[in-house]
């Protein structure tokens, strides 16, 4: 049983760094979109001036949508080590500054799996409110840092916009964990590899 158990997180594990890769990897296609997560993506201000396009929106930030909606569901089956080194990977892949997303993401998800015992038997929409919350301080903290080290960052309307669609993909985020991948969350009394409730 034990044996199963520790076969499906690393399954899982895998899982999520595949998934994790494909995203990173999409992200880095020059296909002419705006990344308001990049360390670089400065170069569409003419085009704000001129109006926003709609290839200028940016995409939401799927990798942390995965990341918290797997902390909620199962946080034994996606490690912090794992998260804060693929994220410090994706930092240093899209020169943002390295290091600040991969902790500011790190702190979220472990704040979130401390409560994920209490969350559990939460309706959704009461976990997607605190998930937005906890996502909105990401969001200003990243910003705040940023401008307090005076390195360069987004223009706040496109970040604003690509907090926005990441909050609106969380639930699609959600349903496929669910129903695609099986992720759900423990029920009542379960166990982890270890023997502990879960």
């Amino acid at each position: 049983m034990v044996e199963r158990r520790q076969t499906k997180r690393v399954m899982y594990v895998a899982l999520y760094l595949g998934l994790a890769a494909a995203v990173t990897f999409y992200r880095l296609l020059p296909l002419g979109g705006y990344d308001a997560g990049g360390g670089l993506g400065l170069e569409p201000a003419s085009d704000i001036a001129q109006g926003l396009r709609w290839q200028d929106i940016p995409a939401p930030d799927l990798l942390l949508c995965l990341t918290l909606a797997w902390v909620v569901r199962r946080p034994d089956l996606l490690p912090a080590p794992v998260i804060a080194l693929y994220f410090f990977i994706e930092d240093i892949l899209l020169l943002r500054p390295p290091g600040l997303w991969a902790l500011i993401v790190l702190l979220a998800s472990e704040s979130l799996r401390a409560r994920s015992e209490r969350l559990r038997d939460n309706a959704f929409w009461m976990e997607y409110a605190q998930v937005a919350g906890l996502m909105l301080v990401m969001f200003l903290a990243n910003r705040a840092v940023l401008a307090i080290v005076m390195a360069p960052q987004a223009p706040l309307d496109l970040s604003l916009l690509q907090f926005l669609a990441t909050l609106a993909a969380y639930p699609a985020v959600v349903a496929a964990s669910h129903y695609v991948f099986g992720l759900r969350k423990p029920a009542t009394g379960e166990l982890d590899a270890l023997g502990q409730r879960l």
